[in-house]
């Protein structure tokens, strides 16, 4: 199936984007939500993630204690890294199920770590990027998750930066003010697209 590779910083509004081209009957496979799935109680990660890091990283409830796991990867690189060698396998064979199950002609694959994660360019026909400002991603996160300043700048600092994502970008979608119906023209104007680029695509 033809894929759309949709990212984009923390706070540039991808779930925003990723709802309208669901309204147009468009598969969405969020990675994110995956690998919720994945580390909640009983997910596929949760055995993994307690032999490598130990009981102290799972809730009483017996999910991950993302605050907990936020703090230690964005201190221990070592530790980011192990993490990423348990969690990219799942997401990776739950994306590619997710995406093979679909009907439509194209899908789109939402991936925060587009950019940052290895082989995605393989899997996907098109990047495409919401982009918008810092100072818009850390106060859309501040007002969405009442992280700090500092959190924030935390977070962004561990991923891609917006010149490197605008640089592998197929399409942008520029996403900096609170006025959604250009947005939302432009996301349509994309849906036609990606029909046609999907209807005389070859498969591999």
């Amino acid at each position: 199936m033809f894929t759309v590779g949709l990212t984009g910083g923390i706070g540039s509004g991808k779930t925003t984007v990723a709802n309208a081209f669901a309204a147009y009957g468009v598969p969405i496979v969020d990675t994110d939500l995956i690998a919720h799935r994945m580390t909640a109680s009983g997910g596929a990660a949760i055995p993994r993630i307690q032999r490598r890091f130990g009981s102290t990283f799972i809730t009483a409830e017996g999910t991950l204690d993302r605050a907990r796991m936020r703090e230690l990867v964005f201190r221990n690189t070592e530790a980011k890294r192990q993490l990423e060698a348990i969690m990219h396998p799942l997401i990776r064979i739950e994306t590619d199920r997710a995406i093979q199950a679909g009907s439509s002609p194209y899908a789109i694959c939402v991936v925060p770590l587009l950019i940052e994660v290895d082989n995605w360019r393989e899997r996907v026909d098109r990047f495409l990027v919401v982009d918008c400002s810092v100072q818009t991603q850390i106060k859309n996160v501040m007002q969405r998750n009442g992280f700090t300043r500092k959190q924030v700048q935390a977070i962004i600092a561990h991923q891609a930066t917006r010149q490197t994502r605008l640089a592998a970008a197929d399409d942008i979608l520029v996403n900096e003010t609170d006025i959604i119906d250009p947005l939302l023209l432009k996301i349509k104007l994309l849906h036609q697209r990606y029909l046609c680029l999907a209807r005389y695509t070859i498969p591999s």
